[in-house]
C-alpha cells in the first residue's frame, strides 16, 4: 500500500471542485433542521450552568459579603440554575422535533429521489 499516493489523493480531493449532489443537499438539509436546537441547547445549558455555579458560590459564601441575605440569594439563584439545567434537554427535544417537522417534507422527498436513483 502506497501511503504517499493515498495522502496525495486525499489532499487533491480537498481542492477539487465539489459537485452539488443530492446526498450533499440532503446532509445540508439535515444540518439545517438540527442546527437551531443544537445552538440553543449549548448556549442555554452553558448559561444555566454558570447561573447554578454563581448561586452555589453565593450560598457557600465563596463570593459576596457572607451575610444570610447573600446566602438566601445564592440559594434562589442556584435553584433557578437547577431549573434551567433541568429543562434544557426537554426544550432541546422540542426544538429538534420542530426543526425536523419543518424540513421533513423536503428531506423525505430528496431521500426518495436518492433511493430511486440507486435502483
Amino acid at each position: 500500500m502506497n501511503t504517499d499516493k493515498i495522502f496525495a489523493e486525499a489532499i487533491a480531493n480537498e481542492y477539487a471542485p465539489k459537485n452539488t449532489s443530492k446526498v450533499v443537499a440532503l446532509k445540508k438539509l439535515d444540518r439545517r433542521a438540527k442546527l437551531p436546537a443544537n445552538i440553543f441547547a449549548f448556549s442555554f445549558g452553558s448559561i444555566m450552568a454558570l447561573v447554578l455555579g454563581t448561586g452555589m458560590c453565593l450560598a457557600m459564601q465563596v463570593i459576596g459579603n457572607g451575610t444570610a441575605a447573600m446566602m438566601g440569594l445564592g440559594i434562589v439563584i442556584g435553584l433557578v440554575g437547577i431549573l434551567g439545567v433541568s429543562i434544557n434537554y426537554p426544550m432541546y427535544r422540542k426544538l429538534l422535533a420542530n426543526g425536523k417537522k419543518k424540513y421533513a417534507f423536503e428531506i423525505m422527498q430528496l431521500a426518495k429521489e436518492i433511493s430511486e436513483a440507486e435502483e
